[in-house]
């Protein structure tokens, strides 16, 4: 529960808080709007169940109402898009993806800035916030959103097949190879495939394998390092995997696992409570957890905050977003979600021993040495990133179906590199 102080510093609201707090002179409110219900964007996740069931005590202590919409990933950047360019005042709190959306927003004007807030409000205790975290929704020096959830891609295994984790890609395949028995309902591995879904966790193979997406301000996707990487995530998948990979995200990997038909999995570490629920897994009882297996240049996840919170800058009621922000991100809840499960971007809640028994004992384990090791980055640092995934992503569907991965991947690089000189253009705020 919120502290007394906070309860009353919500409740005075105005005379705490003013427009120009936020950076957002200029912008004007309508008649009454800053009064009604309080409308937040959330994608579906696990943080956000967590945080959906507690909006009661926000609403009880704010006197204000909640109203929560609940879309995909696609939805909601889909969404955001649409609303933002009409400038549109009927969002408030937007959950949002800072390596996704947040350069383009910005330099749109669409996010409200949130330097002065963070400085002044000592109980949030911004510099508690993981510092890879802080960057990631920083531009040029000014904060535009908060991490909420942090994520790495961790090694999903069948404890019941496999006596010990793979700890390299190699053995990896070497493994799901001997396993792969598809007429028996069991493929040795399933991962993302989909051309621009699979580049995230694609990333990680590049990252251990000694490429990035971006060299010295140039493509990287056509050197040796990226085409080793681009050819062993294919023969994984081509391989092992199940038939239609090409099509598959998170939301179609997930229940292949859960339902048994596969020995290895790679996704995300914030999710696993999806891959091992007894309510919908058959073998979470028999699910282990490890860390992402070393390439030639050795195990190098990503290591990101996925999701955050910002302020459309076109809200009526921009000062009780920030209170709902505050709220739902605070030192507080934070710990109460990663409690319940919840990789959170802060350095407290990481170093609350019983926050951390809260995860089984080797994701935890796994997790800690994603944070060791971890890349921040899970695509390319671009403004244009739904174009960029698009580009970078041709390699991997041409590797899966066994196509010249590296034909695909010299035209991919072509093309990224003229993407790059354009984007250069657009960066500046």
């Amino acid at each position: 529960m919120l502290k007394r102080r906070d309860a009353l510093r919500i409740l005075g609201l105005s005379a705490v808080l003013s427009s120009s707090a936020l950076g957002l002179a200029g912008c004007g409110r309508s008649s009454g709007g800053a009064n009604g219900p309080l409308r937040v964007a959330m994608v579906n996740h696990v943080w956000t169940d967590a945080v959906r069931s507690k909006i009661g005590e926000f609403e009880d202590l704010a006197g204000r109402r909640v109203l929560v919409s609940t879309m995909t990933s696609d939805q909601l950047s889909n969404t955001y898009n649409v609303k933002l360019n009409a400038s549109a005042p009927d969002l408030d709190v937007m959950m949002y993806r800072p390596l996704q959306e947040q350069l383009l927003f910005a330099r749109n004007g669409w996010l409200a800035e949130l330097d002065d807030l963070l400085a002044e409000d000592d109980d949030y205790d911004w510099a508690d916030v993981q510092d890879a975290a802080k960057d990631r929704v920083t531009i040029d020096g000014r904060v535009f959103g908060v991490p909420v959830v942090t994520e790495r891609p961790t090694l999903y295994y069948r404890r019941d097949l496999v006596d010990a984790p793979p700890t390299t890609l190699t053995e990896m395949l070497e493994t799901a190879r001997r396993l792969h028995d598809p007429g028996a309902g069991l493929h040795g591995f399933t991962g993302r495939g989909q051309r621009a879904g699979a580049v995230s966790m694609f990333s990680s193979y590049l990252y251990s394998f000694g490429g990035d997406f971006i060299v010295d301000g140039r493509s990287g996707v056509g050197t040796p390092e990226a085409l080793a990487a681009y050819e062993y995530y294919g023969r994984l998948l081509r391989e092992t995997g199940p038939i239609g990979s090409t099509n598959m995200t998170l939301e179609q990997i997930t229940p292949i696992f859960a339902q048994g038909k596969a020995v290895f999995a790679i996704d995300a570490d914030a999710v696993y409570q999806n891959f091992i629920d007894p309510a919908t897994s058959l073998v979470g009882d028999r699910t282990g957890f490890a860390a992402f297996p070393a390439g030639p240049a050795g195990s190098r996840p990503f290591n990101i905050p996925s999701w955050g919170l910002t302020i459309n800058v076109f809200s009526e009621r921009r000062d009780a977003a920030w209170e709902f922000i505050r709220w739902a991100s605070g030192p507080e809840m934070t710990l109460r979600l990663q409690n319940e499960g919840v990789p959170s971007a802060r350095d407290s809640a990481w170093a609350d021993q019983e926050s951390l028994a809260s995860f089984p004992p080797d994701l935890a384990e796994s997790m800690a040495a994603g944070i060791a090791t971890g890349v921040g980055a899970d695509r390319p640092d671009v403004v244009q990133v739904g174009r960029a995934r698009d580009i970078v992503g041709r390699p991997i569907v041409a590797s899966i179906l066994g196509d010249d991965v590296a034909a695909s991947a010299r035209d991919a690089s072509e093309e990224f590199d003229d993407f790059l000189v354009r984007d250069a253009r657009q960066r500046q705020l």
